[in-house]
């Protein structure tokens, strides 16, 4: 007998094959490709997660790009140095007379429009003497008393290789720069056969009214925090502790409509400096009932506990991971790790989980 609502090759059918074919290459589609949100305060070290992506999934910095980061490092650099004498002296530390002359020429050499960005082996010669003075390193050691790059010891350390005419740039080189983010960088990426997309937006006060911009058709939001900036204030008003300002803006980023069904990642980066500051100072002077003393472990779950303790939706899962954005090797662990949850993301939200 034949069947009244018409056989499998009868268009009505032909065509709903069709249909169901369009919807599951439409799933495929969009479980392979996954968008993710970095997001965090200044000085977070997103930016330096989103350069360990082109480090670890594409071929790195081509050249070309590589060189355009040494104007960068030489600001940092001789920026930083500059910040450094400047607090010395507003902490009542003299120099040496072989210092005093090391900052004289170094403050008329870069002062303004001077400064073309070049490190020359002269600025260097300057600089190396300015970090082997006592009153530097007094001051370098106090830098929680005011704004310095964390970047500054590696470059100075490094003076001697970065400020020769034939300076061959590396990847820490890079991945230690620092410049503020403005506007919204994109990283592209592959990985596990499906398609990233890492989207990178300043973290200043001034930078977060463009957040909105980028909540749309976000798999998985990856909140970076700065560990060991917990005696630090921002740069935005020198009152505000960092720390504090991070939590503030993660409650709002974890409990916000937007990203109700979102994963949501919690890098608790800079562990490497955290590791090292918490052997001197304590928690405390930023959690007060913290107990735990001058002990990273201890030190470490307070500021996971704290930071899990902002989440208001019992049915809404928090990743936390201990990160050293600088680190590539770390960076390719976590981020393996935390593949798995994004791409599950990504999958529910296609529909291809339940």
């Amino acid at each position: 007998m034949g069947n009244l609502c018409g056989g499998q090759n009868s268009p009505d059918a032909k065509k709903n094959d069709q249909i169901n074919s369009e919807l599951r290459k439409d799933k495929s589609r969009l479980a392979a490709e996954v968008k993710l949100l970095l997001l965090g305060a200044g000085e977070s070290g997103k930016s330096t997660i989103a350069k360990q992506m082109k480090f670890i999934y594409l071929d790195g910095f081509s050249k070309e790009e590589k060189e355009s980061y040494k104007s960068i490092i030489a600001s940092n650099t001789v920026g930083s140095m500059r910040v450094l004498v400047s607090a010395a002296a507003d902490m009542g530390l003299e120099l040496t007379n072989a210092g005093k002359d090391a900052a004289i020429r170094l403050r008329n050499e870069t002062a303004g429009t001077l400064f073309n960005g070049v490190l020359t082996p002269s600025i260097g010669k300057d600089i190396k003497a300015l970090w082997n003075d006592p009153a530097i390193r007094t001051a370098y050691s106090r830098s929680s008393e005011f704004q310095l790059n964390d970047s500054a010891g590696y470059y100075f350390d490094a003076i001697d290789r970065i400020s020769v005419s034939d300076y061959e740039i590396t990847e820490q080189d890079v991945l230690r720069s620092r410049t503020k983010t403005t506007g919204i960088i994109e990283t592209e990426f592959d990985a596990a056969d499906t398609h990233f997309k890492m989207v990178d937006v300043g973290g200043q006060r001034s930078e977060r009214k463009k957040w909105m911009y980028c909540f749309q058709d976000v798999t998985a939001v990856i909140f970076c925090v700065a560990m060991s900036e917990y005696d630090l204030k921002l740069y935005e008003d020198d009152a505000t502790n960092r720390m504090h300002e991070s939590l503030k803006l993660f409650k709002e980023i974890c409990n916000t409509k937007w990203f109700a069904n979102t994963a949501m990642i919690l890098f608790l980066n800079k562990k490497d400096i955290f590791k090292d500051k918490i052997s001197k100072v304590d928690l405390n002077v930023c959690f007060e009932d913290y107990t735990g003393g001058l002990n990273y472990e201890n030190a470490a779950l307070f500021i996971r506990k704290i930071f899990l303790a902002q989440n208001d939706n019992s049915n809404k899962s928090i990743y936390p991971h201990e990160t050293c954005a600088t680190d590539t090797d770390n960076v390719r662990i976590v981020f393996n790790a935390v593949k798995d949850i994004i791409l599950n993301q990504a999958l529910k939200e296609a529909g291809m989980m339940f």
